[in-house]
């Protein structure tokens, strides 16, 4: 099969749907198919990812430094279809790239598998933008409903968009590299570092640092941690445009900036509780990860959190969107987080999501696609 995968974010990008997107199209390459990738970043040197790139322009997302909206013409897509021959396409991100995409595949009879990873039309409103939620669900259904499937990651957001009208849904989950994010990287260096010993326990969070990760029940919770372990440092692991401001107003925590690799699992390891505030994610791959490297996770009840916490036995779960609940499950983690049981627990249930199962799935969907298309149209120089 010759699989191009389009989207705007791909490493050295560092957020969930870049290192999912690496993941998923290195496993296919391993198992025989030729991936190539179409975004809007250049490797960067000694990367290990060695799947070609077709590079695209990009503009900046307005408000959110760091992230950028791919650019591209049907005509230059076509140019690409046509010189690559994909006999299918993956189109992850619902911008100006994945609409040419998507359009210029419909002219070839590329049969296309769309993605749905972040719940953007729910960011609207942080960044300024509110009211047009219901102008971006018809957008979303209308782009979707022009593939011949759309995958997501969670059954929350599978039924969220059926409810918008988006047809053929299927849910593909996320997976977690249990070797990397593993509690034998404990650090006891680095917690000193942090100011802890091993009777003082430490809270973290882990994704970026933007509006709509829910940051200010983050600090509650932090502050809640605290009323059990006035010491207990409390650790932010990541970037995002309201880190400055974070770090401004509330300058008793500790921050870290992102991490990546090794870096990312020991801070990971050498924590003891996950606080995750966040009511926008499609999954949440850091809660697989926190768990798999034997914390104590808190999170809201839906997406990833729903599928694998079991409340008191290997987390704690909140209502969703419950801010008083999220604080009350944060103080009865703070209770027991050095529960060797539930921490046990934690990192079982996440050994049972590994990622080859979900390369498998992925694999699965295109091919079937594939065998049900009739043979693209090839057009004359």
């Amino acid at each position: 099969m010759r699989l191009l995968l389009i989207t705007d974010t791909y490493p050295p990008d560092i957020n969930g749907v870049a290192r999912t997107l690496s993941t998923l199209a290195g496993g296919l390459a391993d198992r025989g198919h030729v991936v190539e990738i179409v975004t809007t970043l250049a490797a960067k040197v000694g990367d290990v990812d060695l799947l070609k790139r077709h590079l695209m322009m990009a503009l900046p997302l307005l408000g959110y430094p760091g992230l950028r909206m791919g650019i591209a013409t049907t005509w230059k897509m076509l140019s690409l279809f046509l010189d690559f021959k994909p006999d299918v396409l993956y189109v992850a991100t619902e911008t100006p790239l994945g609409i040419a995409s998507i359009r210029a595949a419909a002219k070839l009879g590329i049969p296309v598998i769309s993605g749905f990873h972040t719940n953007f039309q729910s960011y609207l409103e942080n960044y300024h933008l509110p009211g047009l939620e219901y102008v971006a669900q018809k957008f979303l259904r209308h782009i979707h409903n022009q593939t011949a499937r759309t995958l997501t990651p969670s059954a929350d957001s599978a039924a969220m968009l059926q409810r918008w009208g988006v047809t053929h849904v299927g849910v593909m989950g996320r997976g977690v590299d249990t070797d990397l994010f593993n509690p034998a990287r404990r650090s006891l260096a680095l917690r000193s570092s942090w100011g802890a010993d091993n009777k003082t326990p430490v809270a973290i969070y882990v994704g970026r640092v933007a509006a709509e990760k829910n940051l200010p029940l983050l600090m509650k919770a932090f502050a809640a941690f605290r009323e059990k372990h006035p010491q207990a440092p409390c650790v932010v692991v990541g970037d995002g445009p309201r880190l400055k401001a974070l770090q401004a107003e509330y300058p008793e925590f500790l921050y870290l900036g992102a991490k990546i690799g090794t870096d990312l699992a020991d801070c990971y390891a050498s924590a003891d509780v996950f606080v995750f505030p966040s009511s926008s994610e499609t999954f949440g791959n850091v809660v697989l990860e926190a768990m798999s490297s034997g914390l104590v996770p808190v999170a809201y009840d839906y997406a990833a959190p729903r599928q694998v916490i079991r409340h008191g036995e290997n987390g704690f779960l909140a209502a969703f969107d419950d801010a008083d609940a999220f604080l009350q499950a944060t103080r009865e983690s703070s209770q027991i987080w050095d529960s060797v049981p539930i921490r046990s627990a934690a990192r079982v249930s996440a050994g049972q999501l590994g990622w080859q199962r979900v390369i498998e799935q992925f694999e699965g969907e295109l091919l079937a696609l594939q065998a049900q298309t009739p043979t693209p149209v090839t057009l004359a120089p």
